[in-house]
């Protein structure tokens, strides 16, 4: 072989080794970091996609190329696995799958373009945590990019784009004329140690990230774009998943950019599955609707979330924890910290009236649990209301506390906090909160001041 194709070969490999050295280095110095949960690793053997038959015009449709590329790799079972180079181009293409011990690498320029052509989308089976499709009874379009089952995972690169083309369906949502559920750009089901990384995410149909019924997941350094009119384009939703790091991302979207899920009235509560360990920092973006959002699918139960450094502007709302009578599970030990909004029509959002039903089989008397919520070290600028905490009558939140947290409106007249069925605690907290939280900060609060 050529050098030059020698070097080209081993090029990818270089740069995850360089990735995973700069990692290495953070986690080293005085930057936190979560991404060690699951090590970033070279691969033995590299393919191209060229090798299948890929054809990078932006023309030519390239699903037989990355199914085939994906199967060889999953029965070739090469020991330490198997990078797939994607080199820079435009690959339209449609749904595929990827398998076990696998690096899925877009290179500088590469652009991976989903087909708006819904006959290449096959569809799949509803969440058993969900009992249907999210926005339709039935089945769901599968995510162009899924996994389902495997686990060692790589999804890197050099900044390269996967590029969902949503405008199509957001048009059929906005028309109503949608049989099924969109897809997402990515989801994982069932997997474990799943790294992605120094990719760029634009234009889902749906949700762009969902890692579902998973653990061990990183999600570090990705840009996630859509237009702040785009329907339904959540950044990052981990779901009924355990063990996940996000940090280091910018994301600008129609909806929350990131949103923590466990599944949908009777049919969570079913499946059991909580959302636990999970770690977000230094996200930074936009968004009409929440910067981060837990709820309002939590019916398998949420808990044991730290959340810090985030930075938002022009958002609806700073942080939203969101559920509803019916949903059953709880949300409980979650941390909030050093958190800057700069234009917000609301800063704090807490509330049990969210959200719709699956259906009419629900149980309204399956009341959630909302406890130990400790929100802190919160600036906000233009900022038209400070906060809205609102919980169950029959099941009020307890143990919320707020401390360091200061908001600064854009209205002549200061609009106060508005609180029912809520207790808890508050210190150093501009304007002055409602009197359900007027105790000084407790011993009883998560987390340490």
């Amino acid at each position: 072989m050529e050098l030059s194709k020698m070097l080209l070969r081993l090029l990818p490999i270089l740069l995850i080794l360089q990735w995973a050295a700069a990692a290495a280095a953070a986690a080293d110095g005085e930057e936190e970091t979560c991404a060690g949960l699951v090590p970033m690793k070279g691969r033995a053997k590299t393919m191209w996609l060229t090798e299948f038959g890929g054809v990078g015009d932006g023309r030519t449709l390239n699903t037989k190329a990355f199914r085939e590329a994906v199967y060889r790799i999953e029965h070739i079972h090469h020991p330490g696995g198997t990078l797939l180079y994607v080199p820079a181009g435009v690959w339209l293409t449609g749904a595929f799958n990827l398998t076990s011990h696998m690096t899925l690498f877009l290179a500088k320029g590469a652009v991976i373009r989903a087909t708006q052509d819904a006959e290449n989308w096959p569809l799949i089976d509803p969440l058993p945590s969900y009992g249907r499709g999210r926005e339709a009874p039935g089945g769901r379009y599968m995510s162009l990019i899924h996994g389902d089952g495997i686990e060692d995972v790589i999804i890197t690169g050099e900044n390269g784009t996967i590029d969902g083309q949503g405008e199509v369906w957001w048009n059929m949502w906005r028309q109503k004329t949608l049989s099924f559920t969109r897809p997402h750009l990515m989801e994982f089901m069932h997997s474990r140690e799943i790294i992605i990384s120094n990719v760029v995410f634009q234009n889902s149909p749906f949700w762009n990230i969902h890692p579902v019924y998973c653990s061990n997941v990183v999600i570090k350094n990705v840009t996630i774009l859509a237009p702040h009119d785009s329907p339904n384009t959540d950044g990052i939703d981990p779901d009924s998943s355990s063990s996940v790091c996000i940090e280091d991302n910018y994301i600008s979207t129609g909806d929350d950019l990131v949103a923590i899920k466990s599944g949908w009235d009777e049919y969570g509560i079913t499946y059991n599955r909580p959302s636990t360990a999970i770690s977000i920092q230094r996200l930074a973006g936009s968004s009409p609707f929440a910067g981060v959002a837990i709820g309002s699918e939590m019916s398998g139960g949420i808990e044991n979330i730290v959340v810090q450094h985030v930075n938002v502007v022009d958002t609806g709302i700073g942080i939203h924890i969101k559920t509803n009578e019916g949903r059953g599970g709880y949300i409980k030990n979650i941390t909030v910290s050093d958190v800057n909004m700069n234009g917000a029509r609301l800063g704090i959002k807490i509330v049990g009236n969210v959200g719709d039903h699956p259906d009419d089989k629900f149980n309204p008397k399956a009341l959630p649990v909302v406890d130990g919520l400790t929100l802190k070290d919160i600036l906000g600028v233009d900022v038209k209301q400070p906060g809205l905490i609102r919980g169950i009558k029959n099941s009020p939140f307890t143990r919320v506390c707020l401390f360091n947290v200061t908001f600064e409106g854009v209205v002549e007249k200061e609009v106060p906090w508005e609180c029912t069925d809520v207790s808890g605690s508050s210190t150093e907290v501009q304007p002055s909160p409602c009197s359900e939280l007027a105790s000084p900060f407790g011993s009883f609060c998560v987390g340490e001041i």
